[in-house]
């Protein structure tokens, strides 16, 4: 621990003091340390934002340390902007390259606020709050799309928030520079911020987390934005820790881009940029990129702790949920559009509301889309679209796992009839995508049997109690999908009462690479050399039939070496075809590695590989 002098406190303190630093400070609250700029400092820095640095170090009272960066907020005025994550007194000392400030020491007191804290990884594939470290309240993500965050008339926006925050949703995602073309510009160059554009979002994202919102910041949108806009990696760099300093002391969670596969050298270029923005945040908020598919090929460079996913696959969701024990969030299984769908992402009521089922059984949270709302070019919209079936059913599904131990749910795979997710022994859910019988395999216990009705969110419950090992059941209904429920009711509130976050451990699964044990190989491709021009044909050949083998999953990927690209999802299903991204093949000739990866129907994991020239 560094020693703070009292004797540089007298000296320094006094005449560069922050201007009423911190009043009524509160916990998981942002407040601010304000300083002016004399004469003689403007005319050394015409342009503040690109020349002058300036940081706090904060000592909470526990003696755990923050560094925070500050940041420029127009004219004269420097700021550092700190949230207090425990009550009681904070020290601060600065570092800059303004002599005046350097070394400038002071303090403050924060008070209890009641807030749970910032979001948070915990129990492997979940989340929780970060206030109570001991007995955190657990996080329940369930997420709206609107692109247009930053621009969109301020009326509809606090319409929207206001709305969504009475359905349930508690993370909004958005553009924090806004798209191309259809923004006020965020920045005239690379070096020159619009401060008012700023600051209306620093109002924006308050008024979100007042709401209980956290937001989703996309920090570079269309293909390119983030390199046409900061060309060089200083720029970059610069703009990282101008919107850490504004915004970490929010409710807030990291998106890099809308999708990584739209840059060259993105794997290369995220890397940094999550390094950077690891070693600045002090809160340590959730960090990801977006995605065409998944962001799992970055999972490897340890920046990332959730995994992004776009896609209504089901054998890539469920697979990639085995493979990471990081938490995942999908944003793209499905844009609800009402007027019946059919183009692109866009599908109906219907369908969306099946996805979203679909990928809760397969472990993911959940992130909503209209058509209209989240139009990535879409600056209104009608306010009628906030009360779309979609958010009803989206509030439906809030509702339903608020009242389960979802923190500790996993993938369940001893049922016939539907998916599941079950904290053995205590709770198992089991969609029923298409209604009938339903057979799930239990811990001999008693439990209450319920269905949910995902459409209507009417609860159901039965007269009687289960109680057993093998539990067969039937819908009220065959005409619609339902969810069912066994639940030990009593023993859920003894829980919440006795026992800790984490009743158990959740084990990871280790792939089997063994090709004696693997139920599968690759049949097509079947040539050694592969040109890069034309389309691929794939197919997996199953060796083995069995009650586990009968529903495979597969995914195919690929990596090609040399390059530093990681693997890419080529395929999905026994079969089909796939054509090798350019961003794969850095030159030719190259060797591809393609990997088949499959889940059977208990939830097993195998891999194999086949290597493959690749020529023009």
């Amino acid at each position: 621990m560094r020693s703070w002098g009292i004797a540089t406190l007298a000296v320094v303190l006094i005449p560069a003091r922050a201007a009423e630093p911190c009043q009524n400070a509160q916990t998981y609250r942002p407040c601010e340390l304000r300083f002016e700029l004399d004469p003689s400092e403007l005319q050394t820095h015409p342009n503040p934002y690109a020349s002058i640095e300036l940081e706090a170090e904060f000592r909470s009272p526990g003696m755990k340390t923050y560094l925070m960066p500050g940041f420029w907020d127009g004219d004269r005025s420097l700021v550092i902007r700190f949230s207090p994550t425990r009550a009681g007194r904070w020290d601060y000392r600065l570092r800059s390259n303004l002599a005046r400030l350097n070394g400038l020491m002071g303090s403050f007191v924060a008070s209890d606020s009641g807030s749970p804290g910032f979001v948070r990884v915990a129990n492997v594939h979940h989340w929780a709050y970060d206030a109570d470290p001991i007995r955190p309240k657990p996080h329940l993500w369930m997420g709206d799309t609107c692109y247009a965050l930053a621009v969109l008339d301020r009326g509809l926006f606090e319409q929207l928030v206001q709305t969504r925050a009475s359905q349930g949703f508690n993370h909004i995602r958005g553009y924090l520079l806004g798209q191309a073309g259809n923004e006020v510009p965020a920045y005239q160059g690379a070096q020159q911020p619009n401060l008012e554009y700023f600051r209306e979002l620093d109002s924006r994202i308050r008024f979100l987390n007042d709401k209980g919102i956290t937001a989703d910041l996309i920090l570079a949108s269309d293909p390119g934005q983030l390199i046409r806009l900061f060309p060089t990696w200083s720029d970059r760099a610069r703009y990282l820790r101008y919107v850490v300093a504004r915004y970490a002391a929010m409710n807030v969670t990291w998106q890099l881009v809308e999708a990584y596969e739209d840059y060259a050298g993105a794997r290369n270029l995220l890397r940094e940029l999550g390094q950077l923005l690891r070693k600045l945040d002090p809160y340590q908020h959730p960090r990801s990129t977006g995605t065409k598919a998944s962001s799992g090929p970055l999972a490897g460079d340890e920046w990332m702790d959730y995994l992004v996913h776009r896609t209504a696959d089901d054998a890539l969701q469920a697979i990639e949920h085995q493979l990471y024990g990081l938490p995942q969030v999908n944003i793209g299984f499905g844009c609800e559009d009402p007027s019946g769908g059919g183009a692109g992402q866009r599908v109906s009521t219907d369908d969306f509301r099946k996805r979203l089922w679909t990928a809760t059984m397969n472990g993911q949270y959940p992130t909503y889309c209209h058509a209209r709302i989240g139009a990535q070019a879409s600056s209104s919209f009608d306010p009628s679209d906030l009360q779309a079936p979609g958010a009803q059913q989206m509030s439906h599904w809030f509702k339903f796992f608020s009242n389960t131990r979802h923190w500790e749910l996993e993938p369940y795979f001893d049922v016939e009839g539907g998916r599941a997710l079950a904290l053995p022994g205590v709770e198992y859910i089991v969609y029923l995508e298409t209604p009938g019988p339903v057979e799930v395999v239990t811990e001999k216990k008693s439990y209450r049997v319920y269905w949910f009705n995902p459409i209507t969110g009417e609860l159901i419950r039965e007269k009687r109690e289960y109680r057993g090992a093998h539990f067969t059941g039937k819908p009220p209904t065959l005409t619609q999908d339902w969810v069912l429920h066994l639940s030990r009711d009593e023993q859920k509130r003894s829980m919440l009462e006795r026992w800790y976050f984490e009743s158990r451990p959740v084990l990871l699964q280790e792939v089997e690479f063994d090709p004696s044990r693997v139920p599968y190989q690759i049949e097509e491709p079947s040539q050694a050399e592969l040109r890069v021009s034309e389309l691929v044909q794939y197919r997996a050949k199953l060796l083995r039939e069995t009650r586990a083998t009968r529903a495979m999953r597969y995914v195919w990927v690929g990596e090609v070496t040399p390059g530093d690209a990681g693997y890419y999802v080529l395929g999905t299903g026994p079969e089909g075809q796939f054509t090798l991204p350019k961003q794969l093949i850095p030159s030719l000739p190259a060797t591809l590695t393609l990997r088949l990866f499959g889940m059977n129907t208990l939830g097993k994991v195998y891999s194999i590989s086949r290597v493959y020239r690749l020529v023009p």
